[in-house]
Formats: C-alpha cells, sequence, structure tokens
C-alpha cells in the first residue's frame, strides 16, 4: 500500500472501518456475503458473481462505499434496467457483431440483445453474453472465508447458442488495502469463445461530494494507454486500431486527467457512440515485453479523487481496459443507503448521468471477429487446452492532492 505522507492521510485510512464481524457461514439478512481485511470491507451476491458493497475510509475517515449497486440481493433479478452493476459478465464480455463469429471453419449465432433493427428486432449484436448471460445467473458460493470467497457457474453447451460447455471460478479476496479478483474458466467439451471482466460502477466519493454529484471530477490515469479499439457509432470494433494523440479527447496516457475535462471538445461528440458524448471506449495496454504484471508501479490504470482522497491503481495480466463514464444514466437508479447526502434536494439520492464509471479488465473488445488481431490463443479456448484466466489487484490509497 501506497500513502502519502501527511498524518491526517494516515490516521484517516488507519481508522477501522467496521463496527461489527460479518458472518462467514453464509449471507446476511440482505444476501450479502462479507469478506474483510486491513482497511477494507467488501459484500458480495451470487446473483452474477457481483460486488454489491465496498467500504474504505476516505481522508477524513469517513467510511465511504464507493461502489454502486442495490442494498438487497434480491432487487437485482427484478429491476428492469440491469445495468450489470459489479458482475461478472460471460461468457463473452463487451459487443459481439452481428451475433455471430466462427471456429474452425463452423459459423456460430448466438443471442442477441442489444440495438433492436426492424431486420433484427432481437438485437444487431450481442451484449455481454445475451438476454441470460452469466451476470443474469446465480453462481454457487464453493468456498467462504473471512477474507475471500469463490464463486462457481457451470455454462452448458449451446446457452445463449455458445458453443460447448464452460465451467468458471470467481474468487474474490481482499489483503492490506488490496482487492484481488482471479478469473478461471475451462472449456470441457467444445472449442468456444470466453472473456471475461468485472463490470464495477465505481464513485470514488461515495456518491457524497457536496461539490458535484458526478465522477467527472475523477482524475483517470492509463499510463500504458496510446492506442484504443476503433468502433462505429454502435460500438462495434472496426478492425482499426487508433492513436490516442496527445491532447486529445482520449489521451490519458500523457498526463493524469479529470474524466470530464475533454466532454467539452467537438471530439467527445459521438466519442461513445451515436448521439454520445463520454467515454465508452477500449484502450489497448500496451506494456514492454516481458513484463510482471504484480510490479509495483506497473498499474495499467489509476482513478483517484481530490475530494475523498481516495485512490485506486489497478494491476492486471490483461491486454486491454475498457472504460464507460455512465453516459446512459439519467437519474432513475436508486443509491443505496450507505452512500449519497440525505435530506438534501440539490443532490437527488439517485446515479446521474456521468455519475460513476466503469473500468473493465479484460482483452481486445471484440477480437473473436478479428482474426487480423491475433488474439485467437487468448479468446478461443478448447478442451484439453490452457484455461482462460484473468487477474487483478485493485491497490487503494489516500492521496489529497489534486492531481494523481
Amino acid at each position: 500500500m501506497r500513502l502519502n505522507t501527511s498524518l491526517a492521510a494516515l490516521a484517516a485510512i488507519s481508522a477501522p472501518i467496521v463496527a461489527a464481524d460479518y458472518p462467514t457461514n453464509g449471507p446476511d439478512k440482505d444476501g450479502l456475503y462479507w469478506i474483510e481485511s486491513e482497511g477494507l470491507s467488501a459484500g458480495f451476491i451470487a446473483y452474477g458473481a457481483s460486488i454489491a458493497k465496498l467500504f474504505i475510509n476516505d481522508q477524513y475517515g469517513i467510511k465511504r462505499d464507493i461502489v454502486a449497486g442495490f442494498d438487497n440481493a434480491s432487487y437485482y433479478e427484478v429491476d428492469g434496467q440491469h445495468p450489470h452493476f459489479g458482475s461478472v459478465p460471460g461468457r463473452y464480455a463487451n459487443r459481439i457483431q452481428n451475433s455471430t463469429f466462427e471456429i474452425d471453419g463452423v459459423t456460430y449465432k448466438v443471442d442477441a440483445n442489444e440495438n433492436p433493427t426492424e431486420e433484427s428486432p432481437d438485437g444487431a449484436d450481442t451484449l455481454h453474453g445475451g438476454h441470460d448471460g452469466w451476470d443474469y445467473r446465480n453462481f454457487t458460493v464453493v468456498s467462504h472465508t473471512k477474507d475471500s470467497i469463490t464463486f462457481s457457474i457451470v455454462d452448458p453447451d449451446g446457452k445463449e447458442g455458445f458453443p460447448g460447455e464452460v465451467v468458471s471460478y470467481v474468487t474474490y479476496t481482499v489483503r492490506d488495502y488490496t482487492w484481488d479478483i482471479k478469473m478461471v474458466a475451462l472449456a470441457t467439451t467444445k472449442k468456444t469463445p470466453i472473456m471475461l471482466s468485472s463490470h464495477t460502477y465505481w464513485n470514488l466519493d461515495g456518491f457524497a461530494n457536496n461539490e458535484t454529484n458526478t465522477a467527472l471530477n475523477h482524475t483517470l490515469y492509463l499510463p500504458y494507454g496510446g492506442q484504443r479499439v476503433g468502433v462505429d457509432n454502435i460500438l462495434i470494433p472496426t478492425g482499426d486500431i487508433l492513436a490516442n494523440k496527445k491532447g486529445s479527447v482520449n489521451d490519458f496516457w500523457s498526463a493524469p486527467k479529470q474524466i470530464g475535462t475533454s466532454l467539452s471538445d467537438p471530439e467527445a461528440e459521438g466519442n461513445c457512440g451515436f448521439g454520445c458524448t463520454g467515454y465508452d471506449n477500449c484502450w489497448l495496454v500496451n506494456r514492454d515485453q516481458p513484463y510482471n504484471w504484480r510490479d509495483e508501479g506497473s498499474f495499467v490504470a489509476r482513478l483517484q479523487s481530490a475530494w475523498s482522497g481516495i485512490q485506486v491503481d489497478i494491476y492486471t495480466d490483461q491486454d486491454a481496459f475498457q472504460v464507460y463514464s455512465c453516459n446512459g444514466q439519467n437519474g432513475t437508479l436508486a443509491l443505496k443507503e450507505t452512500q449519497g447526502l440525505h435530506d438534501d434536494p440539490d443532490f437527488p439520492r439517485t446515479i446521474p448521468q456521468y455519475g460513476c464509471v466503469v473500468l473493465e479488465v479484460e482483452d481486445w473488445i471484440g477480437g473473436i471477429n478479428h482474426p487480423e488481431w491475433g488474439r485467437e490463443n487468448k479468446q478461443i479456448f478448447g478442451p484439453g487446452g490452457d484455461p482462460y484466466v484473468l487477474q487483478a489487484s485493485y491497490v487503494f490509497s489516500i492521496n489529497s492532492t489534486a492531481s494523481s
């Protein structure tokens, strides 16, 4: 863990963040499974193997819940908007063009669920695995200790149109101000595409900032993000790899930058799709080879809020990084009781547009339909071969400076 040197910051983050032990023999009354360590306390649910709450003290010693979600696990299954709160999208995260792909000369058609048209009333593409993707299903809790929990899912052959059975395990562990993620998936019967991620919605102010109710004040730094995947107006990869020129809207590599800094630039209009101003883009992680993703200082992303002082450095073995600036939020999703300001009419207890940011570690989006990228060994898996593996560490600290 890396701290600034102020005694106030040290005292704040060292203060205890929990007042009582959480159960480790099952869920609490709201259906959450808790794990905790020094500085962190996290609650998960079986639905989508999702993170529902994550507590850390800010620079003033105030406990903040910094991820979006619902208070009770039962609501995830009934909410019609289903924003993929904190879940594991699968078996293939992000979008599949025309809901089709080819493996060994065989074309597969999977469940379409986004961008309906007259020709394709169910959708022109597949997002996050289809109508009943992994984040619409209940995982099985196979292990739960004080600081770690493991979920599993068996995805049958043919589910949502995907070939072959897939067995997956998702393990979350907390330690010393760090949240570790490990996802392993095995294709047991046929070759099939697999790409997972963590779809966590972040607001490092716990939605409690009395100066702004958005996350546009958060500073983002992507030190390896000099390129991004080009997409069309419905965010389908075109096959082009685009340069994020220094000083451009998508330049977060040359220096840390607040998320809202460039949104008034003409270039920002349409940056996240037709009629959309903001971010829903996939940056490539261009590291020198070979590398050890765990090396201190080799984070692929840093998100920081000067208001709360909370900073998270994200380390991963994945080669791409998706950022979504919650452009589609519109104030209809309620905050949890553990978040936001109460009894202040200027700050409704809902998530507004740009009120959060989603940071997804993953491989190159749409790679199964762009063989010219050479991502097959990272995205197509079969019986007897290597398993799919995703690893990431979210390292938290207090940094109250105006820039990270």
